[in-house]
């Protein structure tokens, strides 16, 4: 095959990008860390590691930042996802932080916010130089200006005016001691791109991002499972529906979408139709206000 006649698919290009990355910022930082929650972003970049070391394992461990308000089932492909590749799982437990006081539960009893000084204080304890994230640039506004090297002051907090500049795929992963970079290998993927890779790579996912019947409630348009931390108010009818789950945050804040897409390629088929981002869609905690999202990662949250 001749120099002209090859080229990469886009998955390929995605790929090969978002595996240089977390290669460099091994070669580049001591201790780093991957994010990982059990959904969709966080298990595609977790594949990416794999195969970015293969036959080798994976030489950082897996952390997730548990409020104890996850669905099961994400929860139960976490730990099995975890053991299959055999790597570190480090839970930094939000009821652990409640019982210590480092937080304070919030008045609504949503925790997502207070996932932040849980995340800080796990990324100093265990003194990670890097956390990888899989934030994409298609989520939100605020995403949208995060640089793929990420710093992070001694606060781990976030200056969008303060960020380097990452001039042909060359970053400066240069800190001084406390300070930290957040690492987006997916920021340059779509929720579509990641749903292509999945059927690509043939990648297994919790349950709850296929559509099935749960019991679910309105509430300000959204619908909302019934769960244990989710209850419906009194003004507020349960009843059954087929639905799916785009996103996989805390129960008390992720809606579920109406949907019959129970196969990769009817999910395919349905994301490329809408124009709706799967947080605008189904995330009530970023509803708060337009710069939701940009107050939270200044304050130290991906």
């Amino acid at each position: 095959m001749s120099t002209s006649e090859y080229r990469l698919s886009q998955l390929q290009t995605l790929e090969a990008e978002s595996i240089h990355i977390i290669r460099e910022v091994v070669a580049e930082l001591e201790r780093p860390v991957l994010l990982f929650s059990g959904g969709k972003d966080s298990i595609v970049m977790l594949r990416l590691a794999e195969k970015a070391f293969a036959p080798a394992r994976i030489p950082f461990p897996v952390m997730h930042v548990d409020t104890g308000h996850n669905f099961q089932e994400v929860l139960d492909f976490r730990d099995r996802r975890v053991a299959e590749l055999g790597v570190q799982l480090i839970v930094a437990s939000v009821p652990e932080a409640l019982d210590r006081g480092l937080v304070s539960e919030p008045p609504d009893g949503t925790r997502n916010r207070i996932q932040t000084p849980v995340l800080l204080d796990a990324l100093e304890k265990y003194r990670f130089t890097a956390a990888f994230g899989g934030a994409r640039r298609d989520e939100d506004k605020a995403r949208a200006k995060e640089r793929v090297f990420s710093f992070r002051d001694e606060f781990g907090q976030w200056d969008p005016k303060n960020q380097r500049p990452e001039l042909w795929n060359t970053y400066n992963g240069r800190i001084q001691m406390g300070e930290n970079i957040r690492v987006f290998p997916l920021s340059n993927w779509t929720e579509l791109d990641i749903w292509q890779y999945v059927k690509q790579e043939k990648i297994a996912l919790p349950s709850i991002y296929f559509a099935h019947q749960r019991e679910v409630f309105d509430r300000g348009g959204m619908l909302y499972g019934v769960h244990e931390v989710c209850q419906p108010k009194s003004n507020e009818t349960v009843f059954t529906e087929t639905v799916r789950y785009r996103t996989v945050g805390d129960a008390s804040l992720t809606a579920a979408v109406r949907s019959d897409a129970d196969t990769l390629d009817k999910i395919i088929d349905e994301v490329a139709s809408t124009r709706i981002t799967e947080r605008g869609a189904t995330r009530g905690d970023d509803k708060f206000s337009e710069a939701a999202m940009e107050d939270r990662k200044r304050e130290g949250y991906f």
